[in-house]
């Protein structure tokens, strides 16, 4: 139950590497765990943090955006003072401009078993990778930059590589399953981000957290152990959301894709006539939410009327044929869809980003056998970030960074959860979240979605945040934003230009 929730219902199939070996923030449904054997590169870990600052400048909309940058290693210990891991981190910093302390963000991808790497080198940080067209990436050698639409202007930012990925290696007694499991996860990064409160002397910042995908269920549970702490947080991003594992499962995670599927079926040109976008995927989420939920609850006592009514209104919307949707069911699994969609066309779309495309040895497949949006960047990212990282900052480890971990976490993730209600044998940090905004109401909740995102579709999020217990004040602290992109929807210069002013405002209101 655990592997098959973990990997293949909760965030499954992102990107694919070569070998075998998955890249992207969301671990395949092929990922498994190699056969057990020592980490030879975790024993050069080191239990002495280190810092190696640069100084650095861009050019930023007409002047000059100087900071510093700071990668390094924190150790984190146990309540007996015993070190439990190295977690590295990279650090962009300013002075502040009216003596007040800067605001300060802490960010984090998903898997479980993703690096930073994406949001590192991809969304927000001073330095970007190109991958602003939904094609392979050319190179090498590939293109960074400067990015016009960092956040390093409004907030100080803290990239930080969850244990086991990128540069974070566990460390003494500590086994690398030690720190496999929701619990276990959180416990490290609220021990990561206290340890750097009071090396920097931050703890009077306003502080904020963006989790992507898996980051965000990870951001959502911080929300409540950083209270628990002491930590009051200002605001929180989630960037592609899931919550509740269980809504990966049965009827409620058809009627959540839906919506997506009309998005993918709009801009593959699968739509007669192409209506306006937002008033099309709205007519999805009432389809969705509405007569395709209802016709779903009925089981096999649906009539075959109803039936063929469904089917005909969900082609219409998908683009789809009736005959396989019948043939379906009525409950076509994303997997399929990802296949079915362009199959006159001999093309598959993508997972993560279904704007990309693809092809596969033939044309009869139930499903893709890997994602296009992964093969067409992963490479630009791997290289990108070890370039900046080792040639261009210098920074000197013995390490090998890992743009994920997921084949050595395997089966190994624990998914149970003791949450604000108490425990969980499948984890879902809304409770979480609901339960700090109840007791500080101060705190700010922005949700951004990509509408052409196959893994954590927008309206799935929606669902989650919608089934929260909030009183209608508290609910007014959420806000909600979509662009025309997928998962990572930052890459899209159009989507991270209009995200960049979301930001803006978010980080305003929540000041």
């Amino acid at each position: 139950m655990r592997s098959l929730i973990a990997l293949s219902l909760l965030l499954s199939s992102a990107a694919y590497a070569a070998d075998d070996q998955p890249a992207g923030d969301v671990p395949t449904k092929e990922a498994k765990a190699d056969a057990a054997k020592p980490d030879s590169d975790a024993v050069k870990a080191s239990v002495e943090e280190d810092a190696q600052p640069v100084k650095r400048s861009i050019p930023f909309h007409g002047h000059t955006l100087s900071y510093t940058v700071t990668p390094g290693h924190l150790t984190i210990r146990n309540d007996k003072g015993e070190p439990l891991a190295s977690m590295f981190y990279v650090a962009y910093t300013m002075p502040s401009a009216n003596g007040r302390p800067r605001p300060l963000t802490f960010l984090f991808n998903g898997g479980p078993g993703s690096s930073t790497m994406w949001l590192h080198m991809g969304s927000f940080g001073p330095m970007k990778v190109d991958a602003s067209t939904p094609e392979t990436i050319p190179g090498p050698p590939f293109r960074y930059g400067p990015n016009p639409d960092t956040l390093l202007d409004i907030s100080d930012l803290v990239f930080i590589d969850a244990p086991t990925t990128g540069l974070s290696r566990a460390l003494g007694k500590t086994e690398p399953k030690d720190l496999f499991g929701v619990d276990k996860d959180l416990d490290a990064f609220t021990r990561t981000i206290q340890r750097y409160l009071t090396k920097y002397q931050r703890w009077n910042s306003p502080k904020f957290i963006i989790g992507e995908s898996y980051g965000t269920t990870r951001a959502a549970g911080l929300s409540r152990s950083l209270f628990d702490q002491g930590i009051q947080l200002n605001g929180i991003t989630f960037v592609s959301t899931v919550f509740n594992f269980a809504d990966f499962q049965g009827d409620q995670e058809l009627v959540d894709f839906l919506p997506t599927y009309a998005a993918d079926a709009w801009y593959h040109g699968k739509i007669p006539n192409k209506p306006p976008l937002d008033a099309f995927i709205e007519q999805a989420r009432q389809f969705a939410s509405g007569p395709y939920a209802a016709a779903l609850q009925k089981g096999n006592g649906i009539s075959d009327e109803e039936k063929q009514s469904i089917a005909q209104q969900m082609a219409q919307l998908t683009g789809l044929s009736p005959d396989y949707i019948l043939r379906s069911n009525l409950r076509v699994q994303p997997n399929r869809f990802q296949r079915e969609l362009l199959r006159d066309r001999h093309e598959v779309i993508g997972r993560i980003d279904s704007r990309y495309v693809g092809t596969e040895p033939d044309n009869v497949g139930e499903g893709a056998d890997y994602d296009p949006q992964g093969s067409a960047i992963t490479g630009g990212f791997v290289a990108a970030l070890n370039d900046y990282l080792f040639r261009d900052l210098g920074y000197k480890t013995p390490l090998i960074y890992r743009p994920n971990n997921y084949a050595g976490i395997g089966d190994d993730w624990d998914l149970t959860h003791k949450s604000a209600e108490g425990p969980q044998q499948i984890a879902d940090t809304s409770v979480d979240l609901a339960d700090t905004m109840r007791q500080n109401p101060r705190m700010k909740v922005m949700s951004v979605n990509g509408y052409y995102d196959l893994a954590t579709p927008f309206h799935g999020a929606e669902y989650e945040f919608g089934h929260m217990a909030l009183e209608p004040q508290l609910q007014q602290n959420i806000r909600y934003h979509y662009y025309p992109a997928g998962h990572m929807m930052y890459i899209d210069p159009v989507s991270a230009q209009q995200l960049k002013a979301d930001f803006a405002a978010f980080y305003s209101s929540a000041l």
